[in-house]
């Protein structure tokens, strides 16, 4: 019998990444945040349920989502660019009393290289990360729960996400006198997302976290000017760069744990 895939976040990753496993001869179930886009995805042939969580607790069909999943995907974004003052922690941690009530055995939590500061320089799973915004500060608070909970957890966190239309230059064309020209980019298509998630599930890879960027780390003030340019856009400039320390974020567990070699030049 097929396992069942749970995702928490039927969105701009987690929706190809439900066709990806349904046609490899998973059965898949999500969620999403409103009852609308539930039934939509329902007419279209996906199990989709209405679920929301917010600093008082989790609404929705929450068990009737969770019911029978054997691997549970967390990909829930902290939401906290917009500094709204959300507490992440604390949505999490009930949805967290969700997912132990349902008995679910195997989770994979996606965080974010931002539980890493700039002034940890190059980084991998093997150093312990020292975040500085408050967005990663959460993140790493998250990742702890669930990585100590009752059942088996693997922490992936995704670099910076590119694929389909997304492409930050798209946010930076035009602009001027950005900061950080000579850091390094730490970016992941979409399609390698996938290919991660994918090797996880298949290996049985729990208990375990990775760094899902690409080897590829090209500095922002040539990767972005060469992105606007392929695509037709106003390039952007960078101020003179006084700082010698920013982050690059690499893994050991992706190529010696997964053996997963990235697919896509990014």
């Amino acid at each position: 019998m097929s396992k069942t895939i749970g995702i928490a976040g039927l969105g701009w990753l987690g929706l190809p990444l439900a066709q990806r496993l349904q046609n490899l001869g998973f059965r898949v179930k999500g969620s999403v945040t409103q009852l609308e886009k539930a039934a939509k995805l329902q007419a279209k042939g996906f199990d989709a349920y209405a679920v929301t969580i917010s600093e008082k607790g989790v609404e929705g069909s929450v068990q009737s989502f969770l019911k029978d999943i054997d691997i549970l995907i967390v990909m829930i974004p902290p939401g906290l660019r917009r500094n709204t003052g959300s507490d992440y922690v604390l949505k999490m941690t009930h949805f967290l009393k969700e997912i132990e009530t349902a008995n679910i055995e195997k989770c994979i939590y996606i965080s974010s290289t931002s539980v890493y500061s700039d002034e940890q320089g190059h980084v991998t799973e093997a150093n312990t990360p020292k975040p500085d915004s408050e967005a990663g500060r959460q993140l790493l608070q998250v990742e702890q729960l669930f990585f100590n909970s009752n059942f088996k957890c693997s922490i992936v966190r995704f670099g910076g996400l590119i694929g389909g239309s997304r492409q930050p230059v798209r946010y930076l064309a035009g602009r001027e006198h950005l900061s950080g020209g000579n850091a390094s980019v730490n970016l992941i298509h979409r399609e390698d997302c996938i290919g991660v998630l994918l090797k996880i599930i298949q290996n049985d890879a729990f208990g375990h976290i990775f760094n899902a960027v690409s080897p590829q780390h090209p500095m922002k003030k040539k990767y972005y000017v060469q992105k606007a340019v392929e695509l037709d856009l106003d390039a952007p400039s960078f101020s003179e760069d006084i700082s010698e320390i920013y982050k690059k974020v690499d893994s050991l567990t992706i190529p010696n744990l997964l053996e997963y070699t990235f697919q896509m030049d990014i």
